[in-house]
C-alpha cells in the first residue's frame, strides 16, 4: 500500500475482516469520508476474489481508480470495473467494482456466484431496486455456499431490519467531524456561488438535480473567478475525472447526487445545495418509470453538508426555506417504481416472485400486475422465462421498451423512443443481440406494430369525442390530437382522464383476448349473443342462435336471480357469462347514488356494470361504482352532456335522483 493519509476506518479493518471471515455476514455503518469504500474492500481480498457494488457508474469507475492509486495497483489487473456498456477487468482481477445490476445479471447466469468469495454491497441506504434485488439474491447464494461472504455498507441506515434479514452483526465507525456553518438562502445556485466565492478557502461543490440544470447553471457562471466543471453520469470519462482530480486552482464543481456519498472531491470547503434530486417513479401516464424532480430528504441533506467538513471547517448554503420539514429518510425504489424489471430478473434467476424472499416485500397486487404485463408482452409463459423474455432481459431498458426495440428489429426509430441518452451504446448492444435480424430502419407500419407489442394494455378505441381504454375506463383525446385519423390507437401518454399522445393502429392487429356467449331471455325464447373482446373493448358481436326456452330451470335461475332491481325502480336482466362474471348493461343515470356494488349468489360475486351512454354503447365497465362516481364519472359527464342535453348529467351524482327517463328533472 502506498503512502496514503490515515482514515477513521483504518483502525477497524482487522475487526471487520475477522468478523467476515468467521461469520460470513457483516454490516458496516460509517459516515462519508471515513474511508469505508476505499479501505475495506481491498482488505477483504485476503479472503478471496471480491466484488464491490456501487449504485452509480461514475462512482464505480472513480473508486476503482482511487483504490488503484492508493494501492499501487493497475486497472485491468489487480482491480477493474464492470459497468453498463464498459468492462475493464481480467482473470487477474481480485477486486471488481461494479454497478448493482451487474451482480444481478451474474447471479442469474451463476446463482452461486462461483467466481467470487466476498460480495460488498456499498451505499445500501440509497435503496435502489437493483440493490434490494442484489441483496436478496446474494443472501440465497451465501446460504448455499459456506465459502461466500456478504458485507453491506452504508453511511446512514436503519440497521435493525437489515441485520434481522441477514442475521448479521453491525459494526459502527465514528469519524471526526469538523464544524459546519449552515445558512439558508432563497436565491439561485449561480448567485450563491458568486456570493461565497470571494471568501471560499477551497473548492465549491454545488448539488443540482440533473444534467440540464447543471448546464444552465454553468452558463450563468461565466466570468466567475474559478474553474467551473460539471459532474454527472452522462459525461465522458475525461470530463468526470477533471471534476474529481486534485487541483490548486479554485474549482466550482456543479454535480448531481453522484457526489453525495461514494465519490470524494478533495479540497471542498463550501457546499451549495439546491435541495433537489431526481428519483425514479412509476408514471401511470406513460406506463413506465420516469425521473421526477423532488425535494431531498433530511439524511441526504446531512450527507451533502458533510462534504464541506471532511478535512477542515466548512460552510453549507441551503437554497430552501429553513422552516420546511424534510422527510427523514429516502423512500426505497421498490415502493415507487414499476416491478416488471425486477420480476423479470427473479424469473430469469429461477424464482417465483410471489414466494421470493424479498428484503422488503412489495404489495401482492403490484407483483401480480408486473407478472400480467410480462405475460402480455411475451416475456414469460406459465411462470417461466420465454426466449423472447431472455432477449428482453439482455437490454438495459424497461421490459415494455425492450419489447418495442426487439419487435422493431433494433431500428433507430425504436431506439429513439426507448432512450434519450446513450442511443449509440444501446444500438451496439441490440446489434449483438439480434445479429442478422437487426435493421437500422423500418417502415411506419412495422414501427406502429412494434409499439403495440410493447403496450398491448394501452390500446384505446375511439368513442365519440373520447376513447375507451382496454382497461375499461374512458378518457378524452387532448385538443392537439383529437383529429388523429383512425378508430384504434395505442395511448402512449395518459394524464388523468386526458390522452396526450397516441399512435394509430389497425383493428385487425388486435388478436381477441376472449370470446363470450351471453344468453338473454327474450319472452319465450333465449337469444345467444357472441361477443369478441380485446381486454375490455368489444371488437365484434353477433347473434349466434335462437331457441325455445327449455322447460327445465334456466341456468341464471340456478346460479342466482335472473334480474336486478335498480335504484331507478326498473328491473334489468343479469347476464351470467362463461368466465363466471355477472354482467348488467344499464344507463348510468339509473344508478345515481348507488355506492356499493351489488353481489349475487352464494359466492357473492360482484356485478359488473356496463354503463351505457344514451345511444346504448358502453362508456365504462366497472365492478366498483364508488370509484366510478368519485373519479371517471366527471370525465364521462364532460364527454356526453353536450351530445345528449336531454339526459341528466348532475355535478353531484351522489345526491341526484336515479331515473330511466330521458328529460332532466328540475
Amino acid at each position: 500500500m502506498g503512502d496514503v493519509d490515515p482514515l477513521p476506518v483504518d483502525r477497524s479493518i482487522d475487526d471487520i475482516a475477522g468478523l467476515v471471515r468467521t461469520e460470513r455476514r457483516a454490516i458496516v455503518v460509517a459516515p462519508p469520508g471515513s474511508g469505508k469504500t476505499t479501505r475495506i474492500p481491498p482488505a477483504l481480498i485476503a479472503l478471496g476474489k471480491t466484488i464491490l457494488l456501487q449504485p452509480r457508474r461514475v462512482a464505480a469507475r472513480a473508486l476503482a481508480r482511487r483504490i488503484a492509486s492508493e494501492r499501487g495497483w493497475t486497472i485491468g489487473k489487480e482491480i477493474g470495473w464492470h459497468i453498463r456498456f464498459e468492462r475493464r477487468f481480467s482473470k487477474e482481477t481480485q477486486l471488481l467494482v461494479a454497478t448493482e445490476g451487474i451482480l444481478t445479471a451474474r447471479l442469474q447466469s451463476d446463482p452461486l456466484l462461483s467466481d467470487f468469495s466476498v460480495i460488498v454491497l456499498d451505499e445500501f441506504h440509497e435503496r435502489s431496486i437493483h440493490a434490494d434485488l442484489a441483496l436478496a439474491l446474494a443472501k440465497q447464494a451465501v446460504r448455499s455456499r459456506d465459502d461466500l461472504a456478504l458485507v453491506v455498507m452504508s453511511a446512514t441506515l436503519d440497521t435493525k431490519p437489515l441485520a434481522d434479514f441477514l442475521g448479521a452483526r453491525v459494526i459502527t465507525i465514528e469519524a471526526r467531524k469538523f464544524p459546519i456553518e449552515v445558512r439558508y438562502a432563497t436565491t439561485s445556485v449561480a448567485q450563491a456561488v458568486r456570493d461565497i466565492a470571494p471568501t471560499a478557502k477551497g473548492h465549491i461543490l454545488c448539488f443540482l438535480p440533473g444534467a440540464r440544470e447543471i448546464e444552465n447553471t454553468i452558463a450563468e457562471l461565466r466570468g466567475v473567478d474559478a474553474r467551473v466543471l460539471p459532474l454527472h453520469g452522462s459525461l465522458d470519462v475525461d470530463a468526470q475525472e477533471a471534476a474529481l482530480a486534485p487541483s490548486s486552482e479554485k474549482k466550482v464543481i456543479v454535480a448531481t447526487n453522484v457526489a453525495e456519498t461514494s465519490l470524494t472531491v478533495e479540497g471542498v470547503t463550501d457546499v451549495i445545495d439546491s435541495g433537489l434530486h431526481k428519483v425514479l417513479r412509476y408514471d401511470s401516464e406513460t406506463a413506465v418509470d420516469h425521473l421526477v424532480t423532488e425535494q431531498i430528504t433530511a439524511d441526504s441533506a446531512e450527507q451533502r453538508a458533510g462534504r464541506a467538513g471532511r478535512t477542515a471547517p466548512g460552510r453549507v448554503t441551503r437554497l430552501w426555506d429553513a422552516r420546511i420539514l424534510l422527510r427523514p429518510h429516502r423512500e426505497p425504489e421498490i415502493r415507487r417504481v414499476d416491478l416488471a424489471s425486477p420480476v423479470l430478473d427473479i424469473i430469469s434467476w429461477g424464482g417465483d416472485p410471489k414466494t421470493f424472499e424479498w428484503f422488503e416485500r412489495p404489495q401482492e397486487d403490484r407483483i401480480t400486475s408486473a407478472m400480467t404485463l410480462l405475460e402480455q408482452i411475451g416475456a414469460m409463459e406459465e411462470g417461466k422465462l420465454t426466449p423472447l423474455g431472455e432477449q428482453m432481459r439482455a437490454l438495459p431498458l424497461h421490459p415494455r421498451l425492450a419489447r418495442v426495440v426487439i419487435a422493431a428489429n433494433g431500428a433507430d426509430e425504436a431506439i429513439a423512443l426507448a432512450t434519450e441518452n446513450e442511443q449509440r451504446e444501446l444500438t451496439q448492444i441490440v446489434k449483438r443481440l439480434l445479429g442478422n435480424a437487426y435493421a437500422r430502419h423500418i417502415d411506419d407500419t412495422a414501427f406502429r406494430q412494434a409499439i403495440l407489442a410493447g403496450y398491448p394494455d394501452r390500446v384505446a378505441m375511439r368513442r365519440g369525442s373520447g376513447v375507451l381504454l382496454a382497461t375499461g375506463t374512458g378518457a378524452r383525446l387532448a385538443r392537439e390530437i383529437e383529429h388523429t385519423p383512425g378508430d384504434f390507437f395505442v395511448a402512449l401518454e395518459v394524464r388523468g382522464d386526458l390522452v396526450h399522445r397516441v399512435v394509430p393502429i389497425e383493428r385487425e392487429w388486435l388478436a381477441p383476448t376472449r370470446r363470450e356467449v351471453t344468453q338473454e331471455v327474450d319472452g319465450d325464447s333465449v337469444r345467444a349473443i357472441e361477443r369478441t373482446y380485446y381486454m375490455s373493448i368489444v371488437l365484434h358481436e353477433q347473434q349466434v342462435q335462437r331457441r325455445a326456452l327449455p322447460k327445465k330451470r334456466f341456468e341464471p335461475e340456478r346460479r342466482g336471480p335472473a334480474t336486478l332491481l335498480l335504484p331507478s325502480g326498473r328491473s334489468v336482466k343479469l347476464e351470467y357469462r362463461d368466465d363466471g362474471t355477472i354482467v348488467v348493461s344499464v344507463k348510468l343515470q339509473e344508478l345515481f347514488g348507488l355506492a356499493e356494488t351489488p353481489r349475487i349468489g352464494p359466492e357473492q360475486t360482484p356485478v359488473t356494470f356496463e354503463l351505457l351512454a344514451p345511444n346504448g354503447r358502453p362508456v365504462q365497465i366497472t365492478k366498483d361504482l364508488r370509484s366510478f362516481w368519485n373519479g371517471a364519472y366527471q370525465q364521462v359527464r364532460r364527454e356526453l352532456r353536450a351530445r345528449y342535453p336531454k339526459h341528466p348529467w348532475p355535478d353531484d351524482p351522489w345526491t341526484a335522483v336515479p331515473t330511466h327517463k330521458t328529460k332532466k328533472r328540475h
